[in-house]
């Protein structure tokens, strides 16, 4: 089958568009989508024969032809459900847009994907079909295939990831340089000099830039050392991460995790090794949660309000399909918390 327009990225079809194709009336093709009498068979299998060609999805409404969307926002993520679950940071993210959604009586279309690839038909399938109004589109990679595809083919969307990556979606992101940064400086200060960084995928724009950002910092700084570890986020890797830095030769004398799951399952592998947390080696955690609170001891983290970012995500997108111009924002910095999980190294 030779590409159309449509599938080539144009915008979503219209009840015109398919008309014009097939060369039939616009009341035509209403009827035929919507499997009504009024058209012979002949002319029903032609019309949607056209329309298939042209990128149509069977589930493809008269009044989703007609009209941008119901509403409904769709969020796409790269996760295994398990593991969501246990992921603070999606879930305060996610009640923030809730939030929002229920004040304008809409709706969130949440699926979990294995990979790009699935996400990318997902994305196409949901705008084609008129499930959703636009997209929150989150978990950048550099390079990203979604930012030219979907950009193509007129989805509204808005981008949690720097700028730098996002292409032309209006972006809402934090400066995970800065926080990196400070956090750093805020272990040296205490006196370590050698420091470790369990990150998130190296695919992901912003675990590139909060490497960056380490290995700056450890250079500027001369600290004699700064690992860094790359996993999918969750306990089980961070605590493989943990034991294969703390069981080296020469061990971190802190830590810093991309996640407050991987740090709260360093923790525990610290215990496990019978090393006192902060007097054997120090541990600080990204996006601050009950968990970092709960933990004995309690453990430092860089905050933010992770319930209002999701809130501001919902709104930028509303504001868009309002029709209004959105420009990247930069939300507030993570802000350090210390509390009793970090301090000095331990004496040579």
């Amino acid at each position: 089958m030779t590409a159309s327009r449509e599938n080539q990225g144009s915008p979503r079809l219209t009840i015109r568009d398919v008309a014009a194709r097939a060369g039939v009336s616009r009341a035509a093709v209403s009827l035929a989508f919507n499997d009504k009498p009024g058209v012979s068979a002949t002319t029903r299998a032609h019309i949607l024969a056209t329309a298939r060609e042209m990128g149509w999805e069977p589930n493809l409404s008269a009044r989703a032809l007609g009209q941008r969307g119901t509403g409904t926002v769709g969020l796409a993520i790269c996760r295994p459900a398990r593991q969501l679950g246990l992921e603070p940071f999606y879930m305060e993210f996610i009640s923030g847009m809730e939030g929002v959604l229920a004040e304008r009586s809409s709706a969130l279309l949440l699926r979990l994907v294995r990979d790009m690839n699935e996400e990318l038909d997902l994305q196409r399938h949901w705008w084609r079909s008129g499930q959703i109004a636009g997209s929150v589109l989150v978990d950048f990679h550099q390079e990203d295939p979604r930012v030219p595809v979907l950009s193509a083919l007129g989805l509204p969307a808005v981008a949690v990831g720097h700028p730098s990556l996002t292409g032309p979606f209006p972006a809402l992101w934090t400066d995970d340089g800065t926080a990196v940064t400070e956090c750093v400086r805020y272990l040296a200060a205490l006196g370590h000099r050698s420091l470790a960084r369990v990150g998130g995928s190296a695919e992901l724009g912003h675990s590139a830039i909060r490497a960056a950002a380490f290995a700056a910092t450890v250079a500027e700084l001369g600290l004699d050392e700064g690992r860094q570890l790359a996993t999918d986020f969750s306990g089980e890797e961070g605590a493989r991460a943990t034991r294969s830095l703390l069981s080296a030769a020469r061990r971190p004398t802190a830590i810093l995790y991309d996640n407050d799951v991987m740090a709260v399952a360093g923790l525990s592998v610290a215990a496990e090794m019978g090393l006192e947390v902060p007097a054997d080696v120090s541990l600080l955690a990204w996006d601050d949660s009950q968990l970092c609170q709960l933990t004995r001891p309690t453990l430092s983290a860089m905050s933010h309000d992770v319930h209002a970012f999701g809130a501001e995500v919902a709104r930028a997108l509303f504001d868009l399909l309002a029709g209004r111009r959105i420009s990247a924002r930069r939300m507030p910095t993570p802000a350090l918390t210390p509390r009793a999980s970090t301090g000095p190294p331990p004496p040579p």
